[in-house]
């Protein structure tokens, strides 16, 4: 199995002066902590990061101290997540048939779920990890007035990884290139093609670390582990 992460992202949530995959939890930079999961993971052969050539260095100063045993390719990431991503497909090796996507922020997913999520891909198109909404969501206008409130039953909050069948995925980002469609995860661009994309159970603990309390939290998490 293939994976792409991209790690783009700014540290202006954070309120940093660097790219958030940098910054350190227990001793770990996020990234690092990551591609430990890529390593654990038996069903990942293949480790693509997409990023930012300013942040190459540190990147891969990182991956050195790993001494991880799968390749690991930095590969030059677009303007937005979505350019990213098909910078990432496109730098794929010519045999990559399947492809599993992990923001390089959710630095808490576990090599199970990525293995779960690797075995599900070999039956079905396109997949993403998800857990069911706990709390009441609601719906509201531009005055902050509530106009709805939909059927928890129904809702489920999207993770990564996401996985899809790497030709599929590539005609679909190649139509939203030619159409100028603009999507924020890979799944909704696979349902905007009419493409099916199925749930696999996801993790509690596997949120992205995007803000300072996030980074509390994944602190005590990784210490409980």
């Amino acid at each position: 199995m293939h994976l792409l992460i991209p790690s783009a992202g700014s540290g202006r949530r954070m309120a940093s002066d660097r790219n958030k995959m940098l910054l350190l939890v227990n001793g770990r930079s996020i990234l690092a902590w990551t591609l430990l999961i890529a390593e654990r993971s038996q069903s990942i052969r293949w480790i693509g990061i997409v990023g930012q050539p300013h942040d190459f260095e540190d990147f891969q100063t990182i991956v050195d101290s790993l001494a991880l045993t799968k390749p690991v390719v930095l590969i030059v990431g677009g303007d937005t997540r979505q350019a990213s991503v098909y910078n990432g497909l496109k730098a794929l090796p010519n045999d990559a048939r399947q492809v599993l996507i992990h923001d390089g922020a959710r630095c808490l997913a576990t090599a199970d779920l990525f293995d779960r999520c690797a075995a599900a891909l070999q039956t079905v198109d396109g997949l993403i990890a998800a857990i069911s909404v706990k709390d009441t969501i609601k719906v509201v206008d531009e005055n902050r007035l509530i106009v709805e409130t939909p059927d928890r039953a129904n809702l489920w909050a999207a993770q990564t990884p996401q996985g899809f069948q790497v030709e599929l995925l590539k005609k679909c980002h190649a139509e939203a290139e030619e159409k100028g469609w603009s999507v924020t995860d890979d799944a909704a661009l696979f349902e905007k093609c009419g493409l099916p994309v199925h749930i696999v159970l996801g993790e509690e603990t596997n949120l992205k670390v995007t803000t300072p309390v996030d980074l509390t939290i994944a602190a005590f998490i990784l210490s409980d582990r």
